[in-house]
């Protein structure tokens, strides 16, 4: 029997047909315990000595069959369709049924739905191509991929990689290899690794993004600084070209990932679009804590947007964005912050996984945005506030339909000093604390130069016998009760009149040290550095 189809891929019609072939010839026979082998790769049952195979019938190949083996090779990748099912959003695109088409909408549907599907099976097929003919290790996908790794870990130019692509080319003439980078990326590219970049004015002043104006603008409307490189700079980082006829290279560049596509994606597979709706599908009233859908402030939302929350698909995320080092401990100062989204529908084993987490941009270095992350945020918030209002039209695989998704941005995460950086609270002073605002009581610590926050006491019982206590403290008694907890109307209330320019000002403009620390500012407009960029969102 014919089990070649074993080493063919999944989603292929002559693995279809050999598992048909296997069930009925397994199937002759009386089965154990209501169950039979699995014949597939991964469980290695590929010898059917329970099905009344001997070694022998397969331990003779003739050549005739060798030859045929060699020339109908197909590179099985596991990792490398795991990686085009996940650009698409797909775990068995196979079993997906096709959407009627009765209506305008749902044709316009079914023709998306379509152009997904093709795009899906030519890539799928790109990854079982092989890189030459007889190669089993790798295809011409997997190769391109990790040459491709290879190029942005080493920092290759487009014009590098374009040679060394004609070189292989040149030298091995039978093997499936682009002619150039250009050819190579339109592959690369339906792995969903598409992403927008964005000049930047190197101050942190402006993007030059949003309208015609300012994407046409030579230098920044604030600081005068240019949007390019210099020439001695370009010239640094190794751009072809002479005199006039360089090109320009801007001088800093944000990268940004749409955030619409992702969540369309999330819906493609009918796996995880089921698991969209786990949070309303599996609730519980017990109490507990399980899942931030358990929240009071998830509930509060629900009430005060009830037409958000009766589709449970519409996705609710979180944001969370730290600066790290991308050199490691080396001596090299560098500071570079990715801004992560994570959608807080599915439950906690699933949306917990690094796979869940949407990489929104990639804020670049070298010095950390600060007070300025705001301009960086401006493409996120605009597509947050249209997914608010308008939302986009996707495909639910679970329910095979269409329907209008909405999102909403309901937390950030960070740590104490991100924290101020995306709320403009001033985490470096004595009134650092944003849950008593300005009813704290700092204390300066003249000799370690730190801040110390007293007061503990206000938080315990009124009959508490600390509160009496002077000799166990600073030497007063303290009957005041626990500060007021503000709401969001009051606090937009303290930043209302905040004006604030972003950008620092430029390297030669700045001179001297930097002063840490400094008296408590006791008024809440010393307090607030800015406006959040989350203010400007309807909710």
């Amino acid at each position: 029997m014919d089990k070649s189809w074993i080493k063919k891929p999944h989603t292929s019609d002559e693995y279809e047909q050999g598992i048909k072939e296997f069930i009925n010839f397994a199937f002759r026979d009386e089965l154990k315990n209501g169950e039979i082998i699995c014949p597939c790769k991964r469980c290695g049952y590929t010898l059917w000595v329970h099905h009344e195979e001997s070694i022998g019938e397969t331990s003779t190949i003739s050549p005739i069959s060798i030859s045929n083996i060699v020339q109908d090779t197909v590179v099985v990748d596991d990792q490398m369709q795991n990686m085009i099912n996940d650009a698409f959003g797909v775990e068995d695109h196979a079993n997906e049924v096709p959407i009627e088409s009765n209506t305008e909408k749902e044709k316009n549907a079914s023709q998306q739905r379509y152009e997904e599907a093709k795009e899906y099976y030519e890539l799928s097929r790109e990854g079982e191509k092989p890189l030459y003919e007889g190669c089993v290790k790798y295809s011409r996908l997997s190769f391109l991929v990790k040459l491709y790794h290879i190029k942005c870990l080493c920092g290759m130019t487009n014009k590098a990689m374009t040679m060394v692509l004609e070189l292989l080319k040149d030298a091995f003439e039978f093997a499936n290899i682009p002619n150039s980078f250009y050819e190579a990326k339109k592959t690369i590219t339906k792995l969903g690794l598409n992403y927008e970049k964005i000049p930047v004015c190197p101050n942190n002043c402006m993007l030059y993004w949003g309208n015609k104006e300012d994407e046409e603008r030579e230098t920044c409307k604030i600081c005068n600084t240019s949007k390019w490189k210099s020439k001695a700079k370009v010239g640094a980082v190794g751009v072809s070209g002479d005199g006039n006829n360089r090109k320009k290279v801007p001088a800093k560049v944000l990268h940004y990932f749409p955030l619409k596509p992702w969540l369309q994606r999330l819906f493609l597979s009918s796996k995880s679009a089921e698991d969209m709706r786990w949070h309303a599908n599996d609730s519980k009233n017990d109490g507990m804590l399980r899942h931030p859908r358990d929240s009071e402030a998830w509930k509060h939302f629900d009430l005060t947007h009830t037409w958000f929350a009766s589709d449970p698909r519409n996705v609710r995320l979180a944001l969370a964005s730290d600066g790290f080092n991308p050199f490691g401990m080396m001596s090299t100062n560098y500071s570079i912050w990715p801004v992560i989204l994570i959608p807080y529908n599915t439950p906690p084993w699933v949306c917990m996984k690094h796979t869940s987490f949407i990489m929104s941009m990639i804020i670049p270095g070298k010095k950390m945005p600060g007070n300025d992350i705001d301009v960086y945020l401006q493409p996120l918030v605009k597509e947050l506030k249209e997914l608010w209002t308008t939302g986009v039209d996707t495909y639910d695989s679970f329910k095979k339909e269409m329907f209008t998704l909405h999102a909403t941005l309901m937390w950030t995460i960070s740590d104490f000093p991100g924290m101020g950086t995306l709320s403009g609270w001033n985490t470096y002073t004595g009134l650092a604390c944003p849950s008593c605002n300005i009813d704290s009581t700092p204390r300066r610590l003249n000799h370690s130069k730190k801040w110390c926050f007293m007061g503990h006491r206000r938080f315990l019982d009124q009959r508490h016998r600390f509160r009496l206590n002077k000799v166990r403290f600073d030497g007063q008694q303290d009957m005041r009760g626990p500060p007021k907890m503000l709401s969001g109307l009051q606090i937009l209330e303290q930043v209302q009149n905040i004006d604030v320019t972003f950008g620092r000002k430029p390297d030669k403009e700045r001179s001297g040290k930097r002063i840490r620390g400094g008296r408590p500012t006791q008024g809440v407009n010393q307090q607030w550095k800015k406006k959040s960029i989350f203010f400007e969102l309807p909710y």
